[in-house]
């Protein structure tokens, strides 16, 4: 069963076995600024909002990585029902796993960032700290970066900034805030890092 999402002015697809659009979804969307022809990859992917927000905005080509096969079919044929045929590229793959030549001018992360006891659902839950999956994306990253690329990311408040900003700064990347927001138990935040 498929759910419908409003996203700049269409209608796109979402089904039931995939994490539907959020309000983090749409927030880091609306906080990624991403260069015309741009090359980005969109880590765990789910719909493919990050990847239809950067091709609408007028980058090249967009490679999605998730590791539910749902997911991937359905930001595929979002991203062609949006006219973006040929620009899309999906790739099944934990994090990195199976992308490792990959390199990209933009990189954008929605993480599961829940704080949970154990990991019961992939693309919510993040852990004891809500920062697991997170983790292991900063150590990855920037392997797939080009020279003077960015990544966009987001987290909560409830994650740990502070631990985040250390391993940013001991792996060479300046990092802002790009924006906030505010809810009844958390703060969404959005990163934007690059190599210094």
């Amino acid at each position: 069963m498929q759910i419908e999402y409003y996203f700049k002015g269409r209608m796109f697809s979402c089904p039931k076995s995939v994490y539907y659009p959020s309000e983090d979804s749409y927030f880091l969307a609306e906080n990624v600024a991403t260069k015309k022809n741009a090359v980005v990859i969109d880590v765990g992917c789910g719909s493919g909002i990050q990847s239809l927000n950067t091709l609408i905005n007028g980058a090249s080509k967009a490679i999605a990585l998730d590791l539910n096969e749902d997911a991937l079919k359905a930001t595929k044929e979002n991203c062609e029902k949006a006219g973006f045929m040929g620009k899309i590229e999906t790739i099944k793959s934990d994090l990195f796993e199976n992308c490792s030549k990959k390199k990209a001018d933009a990189i954008i992360f929605n993480p599961p960032y829940v704080v949970s006891d154990e990991v019961k659902y992939v693309d919510l839950d993040g852990g004891k700290k809500g920062r697991e999956t997170l983790d292991v994306f900063l150590e990855e990253f920037p392997m797939h970066l080009k020279e003077n690329g960015e990544c966009f990311f987001l987290q909560t408040n409830l994650n740990g900034e502070a631990e985040t900003e250390k391993k940013l700064g001991d792996r060479g990347f300046t990092f802002e805030i790009v924006a906030r927001k505010g809810g009844f138990f958390e703060e969404l935040i959005v990163y934007r890092a690059k190599k210094s």
